[in-house]
């Protein structure tokens, strides 16, 4: 049985003063999901403060990105050993802004895939879990190639890393399109796409398939997430906006307990 997991993706929001409120206000219900594992994922400015909040309560915490490399001139980069230091459980790898935001938009999407593979491989070194991002775009998504999307970063991360690596990370199916535009993929789709994730790896390994964890994450809110998380190959969610409000947050992850 895979143990559901809610990931909340803060982005690039909080203030000392607001991430206080919101961490004391999902900290005081807690006992009502203590059965789901929940990691949330600051801005890395405030990993220590998340650290100190989340120390003891079962709850884990990660950062947004880290660095395929584990030390020297990366100026603005954080390594897996630095994330170490701070006791991180996970880290987030490839999300979507991460491609498409910034100057890994110039690089060709192939060569960027096996940028995250190494990324991947660097925090399992640290004994930090990565939860790889996986998904289509817009344009990806209209032309029917999803699977094709998808295929091509697990193809490259198996035949890189080793499938067995894969029972030592977390996948997140996040489609482009549903990403803070407030559509979300229907349950019989995300669930269909999972399952294909999942089989996938059953190529290669029926066991670790069976063993692992894989999110949806594209506008997960207090209202659709159980639907989701009642499928059988989604096992929890990974939550942007919605990880910011911490009425919304802990009704994802309550809705992860009823599954």
């Amino acid at each position: 049985m895979r143990k559901p997991l809610v990931a909340g993706n803060w982005k690039m929001n909080g203030s000392s003063a607001s991430n206080k409120l919101l961490l004391d206000a999902i900290l005081a219900q807690r006992d009502s999901f203590a059965s789901v594992d929940v990691a949330l994922f600051p801005p890395a400015l405030y990993i220590q403060q998340v650290q100190s909040a989340l120390s003891g309560t079962g709850m884990y915490w990660g950062t947004q990105n880290v660095s395929q490399f584990d030390s020297g001139a990366y100026t603005g980069e954080i390594s897996a050993a630095m994330l170490h230091d701070f006791s991180c459980q996970y880290v987030l790898i490839g999300h979507s802004e991460r491609r498409c935001l910034y100057a890994e938009l110039n690089l060709d999407q192939v060569f960027l895939d096996h940028i995250i593979a190494e990324k991947y491989e660097m925090s399992v070194k640290h004994g930090i879990t990565p939860i790889i991002c996986i998904g289509e775009s817009p344009e990806e998504h209209s032309m029917g190639r999803t699977e094709e999307m998808v295929a091509r970063l697990m193809d490259i991360v198996i035949a890189q890393q080793g499938v067995e690596m894969l029972s030592k990370v977390v996948l997140a199916y996040e489609p482009v399109w549903a990403i803070g535009t407030g559509k979300t993929a229907s349950p019989e789709w995300a669930q269909d796409v999972h399952s294909f994730m999942r089989q996938r790896v059953a190529k290669h390994d029926a066991k670790i398939a069976a063993s692992l964890r894989i999110l949806y994450g594209g506008s997960v809110k207090g209202n659709n997430a159980a639907p989701l998380f009642a499928k059988p190959d989604i096992d929890g969610g990974l939550i942007g906006g919605g990880s910011r409000d911490a009425d919304e947050f802990v009704k994802i992850c309550q809705a992860a307990v009823q599954n």
